[in-house]
């Protein structure tokens, strides 16, 4: 019986990502250092996407470990995360499908660290992998 694909962005996505980083060996590896935080990932906003207000979920990542996820809207929804990254929906699309590596899009600028300090999470190469290695591994229906 195969798993029905979830929405991007949604609550039940953001739920079956958090899950699969928890289930992640090497996030769990590559991400115990990592203690600066929660990470928000924003969509621009599209309004022919009916991304209005900007989706977004919030990871409350803590030493190799998802301590829980929330999907939410708005930029202001974000406020106060140590680490926010905004980009439009294509790039995270590429990111989610494994196609573009994050590290090297945030160095590009492609996605725009908003809020947090770059060259900590540059140092979290392997780490930033992990986590989009996870987000492949939800079964994910895009819209168009």
């Amino acid at each position: 019986m195969g798993v029905s694909a979830l929405p991007f962005p949604s609550d039940a996505w953001t739920q079956a990502f958090a899950d699969a980083v928890n289930a992640s060996e090497d996030y769990r590896r590559y991400g115990k250092p990592w203690t600066f935080g929660a990470v928000a990932m924003v969509i621009e906003k599209d309004a022919s996407l009916g991304f209005d207000p900007e989706p977004g979920m919030i990871l409350d990542v803590h030493e190799g470990v998802c301590r829980g996820a929330r999907h939410v809207h708005g930029l202001e929804a974000v406020e106060g995360t140590p680490f926010v990254i905004v980009a439009p929906y294509a790039m995270w699309k590429e990111v989610i499908e494994g196609e573009r590596d994050p590290i090297k899009a945030m160095m590009e600028g492609k996605l725009k660290m908003t809020t947090g300090h770059l060259p900590t999470m540059l140092r979290f190469v392997q780490s930033s992998r992990a986590l989009v290695v996870s987000a492949t591994r939800v079964p994910t229906e895009f819209p168009h």
